[in-house]
């Protein structure tokens, strides 16, 4: 991917990617990438890609796996309650920006693609200071202080739900849907379960709990998991930080047990995974706004709470759209309970699902690949 391919004209379209370190701003970044070689490629000229990023989280790894080229800056957050941390990050951004500019006049970008998080503000800065048409994608329902700051730099805005323009410049802003990987879309639940070792009959819980890792989520599985295995497998995606207190947990329990209580540390296969669950339970990061409405999954979402930002409104979105059940951390001991009474409730499970079908957009990343190559042209 990284290579040229054949793009618009016979040119060499050149793009620089950019997001926030999480798999919510990475995932899309990826599949914009793939549509705009399909997009460039049939149009008859080249395209070659770099991701811009920080060091040490998980675009560093799944980027390079995906043949894209990776180059890691410096930034900070700002939204920080330590006045020492809020200096420092600033001078890590302003750093970033330096960095990013240089690497800029080298790549010669004819377009930059920001999905948001701190990782971009950097970036954006750069190619507005370099006069580089910028496109920044909002994947949640409510932009963060990065995209609120990139708005003001964008030449085009795009965003996963009309919900977002009440917050974004309206003009210059597009719906897109999110964009999500092309196994959504060719899995089917059978094959699914097979490929990731689960019985093709009964019920499964999946519970995610993040690139970044959620203990909140994992603590609460755990306390309840005699009670969970017996109505359903569990798929539990710990994080890497949790991997061994979950094998820990697992080595507790009966034979029985055991055989019904999948542990990972990650999970690249998450479009099969997803599929294959009658319900799943997870924060309510940007990547549940795409890939439970791929999926046609039934969640019970526990936003996660952070310095001046919040994941409740992409849950509240779902919850209201009738596909998901939101859960505040304060209300985890409920968390069992929740998930038995979904799972006990087949007619509303097949609501849920339906629902969260309606809001699946297939053609995301197509339609964001055209809004670059316009941008680009």
């Amino acid at each position: 991917m990284a290579g040229t391919r054949d793009g618009p004209e016979g040119s060499a379209v050149r793009v620089i990617l950019a997001g926030g370190g999480t798999g919510g701003h990475v995932y899309p970044s990826l599949c914009v990438a793939r549509a705009l070689e399909t997009e460039v490629a049939s149009a008859g000229g080249t395209v070659e890609m770099l991701y811009i990023g920080i060091r040490g989280r998980v675009d560093e790894t799944i980027v390079p796996a995906e043949g894209i080229a990776f180059r890691a800056i410096s930034a900070g957050a700002l939204r920080v309650s330590s006045p020492l941390t809020f200096a420092g990050n600033a001078l890590r951004l302003a750093w970033g920006v330096a960095q990013s500019t240089w690497i800029m006049l080298r790549f010669k970008p004819n377009a930059v693609f920001a999905t948001g998080g701190y990782a971009s503000v950097p970036v954006g800065v750069a190619a507005r200071l370099l006069r580089r048409p910028l496109v920044v994608y909002l994947p949640d329902v409510t932009p963060g202080w990065a995209v609120r700051l990139l708005s003001r730099l964008a030449t085009k805005m795009t965003t996963t739900s009309d919900r977002a323009l009440t917050y974004l410049p309206a003009k210059k802003t597009a719906v897109v849907g999110y964009p999500v990987r092309d196994e959504f879309w060719t899995l089917d639940r059978a094959a699914s379960r097979t490929r990731l070792g689960l019985p093709l009959d009964g019920k499964v819980l999946l519970v995610t709990a993040g690139s970044l890792g959620a203990r909140k989520i994992n603590d609460a599985i755990w306390a309840a998991l005699p009670q969970l295995l017996e109505r359903c497998d569990v798929l539990h995606v710990t994080g890497a930080a949790d991997e061994a207190s979950a094998n820990g947990q697992r080595a507790r329990l009966t034979a029985e047990q055991q055989a019904r209580y999948h542990v990972r540390g990650y999970l690249d296969e998450m479009p099969a995974a997803l599929i294959a669950a009658d319900v799943v339970v997870a924060r309510s990061g940007a990547s549940t706004l795409g890939e439970l409405p791929a999926a046609g999954t039934p969640g019970v979402l526990v936003p996660g709470e952070y310095e001046g930002w919040s994941q409740a409104p992409n849950a509240k979105f779902l919850q209201a759209e009738g596909a998901a059940v939101m859960l505040r951390n304060s209300e985890l001991d409920r968390l069992a309970a929740t998930v038995l009474d979904l799972l006990a409730d087949d007619a509303r499970l097949a609501s849920m699902r339906a629902a969260a079908k309606r809001l699946a957009r297939p053609d995301a990343a197509r339609d964001l690949a055209h809004v670059l190559m316009e941008a680009a042209a």
